[in-house]
């Protein structure tokens, strides 16, 4: 089963669903908790006939949804089939398919020692420490809960920035929500690494990349 990438899978022109750091998303809209049951005991019998199972979280209101096929660390068509019938059973429950505030959440530690700080925060946050070249450094949750924490090499110089977020989210709302922070007395600090991430800060200057799957290997 081969990995797909960001233009393959927007080509299967999924309504409802966005791609975010290897997996596909969705928010499902139900009426009530009955309804959201109801989705998703039909998706865990449609994931058990396809052999290929998702990340479901069940609220009052609505039921999110994530696709990845674990094996691959990556989105391929086991994920897009699940998804047809993920939209289906919501179709036929009469609930509505959102995406436009999903988004998926990282940490960044900008820091020049690299290498000493990942077990630190592997242990404090009682997670896994990936090292390598299909993880490059990272502190991940193996139960998925928690936000991946990633460092990034920067200089000592002080007063320096140390922390920032990455919030992944699909294209179409990245304008949005850059015109939001605006709003908000943000400020866009860069759009150099655009279409694949643009850089904000808060008033205080405190900063978060929005970033996408475009324009990346």
């Amino acid at each position: 089963m081969s990995k797909l990438t960001g233009q393959q899978i927007a080509d299967e022109g999924l309504d409802g669903w966005a791609y975010l750091l290897g997996g596909l998303q969705t928010r499902i809209l139900t009426k009530d908790f009955a309804t959201g049951l109801s989705v998703v005991n039909a998706i865990g019998a449609a994931a058990e006939e396809m052999n290929h199972h998702p990340d479901l979280d069940l609220r009052y209101t609505h039921v999110d949804v994530r696709l990845t096929s674990h094996d691959e660390r990556a989105v391929t068509d086991r994920d897009v089939r699940l998804a047809r019938a993920v939209s289906s059973i919501a179709a036929e429950a009469g609930a509505q398919l959102e995406s436009s505030n999903v988004s998926r959440l990282e940490l960044a530690l900008d820091t020049p020692a690299g290498e000493s700080v990942p077990p630190f925060w592997a242990a404090v946050l009682a997670t896994e420490y990936l090292s390598g070249p299909d993880f490059g450094d990272e502190v991940r949750d193996p139960a998925g809960v928690l936000p991946t924490v990633w460092f990034q090499t920067s200089g000592s110089e002080e007063p320096r920035q140390r922390w920032h977020l990455d919030i992944w989210v699909d294209p179409a709302q990245v304008q949005p929500r850059i015109d939001a922070a605006l709003a908000a007395g943000g400020t866009l600090v860069s759009d150099a690494g655009a279409p694949s991430f643009w850089v904000l800060a808060d008033p205080e200057g405190n900063r978060a990349c929005l970033c996408t799957w475009q324009a990346r290997g």
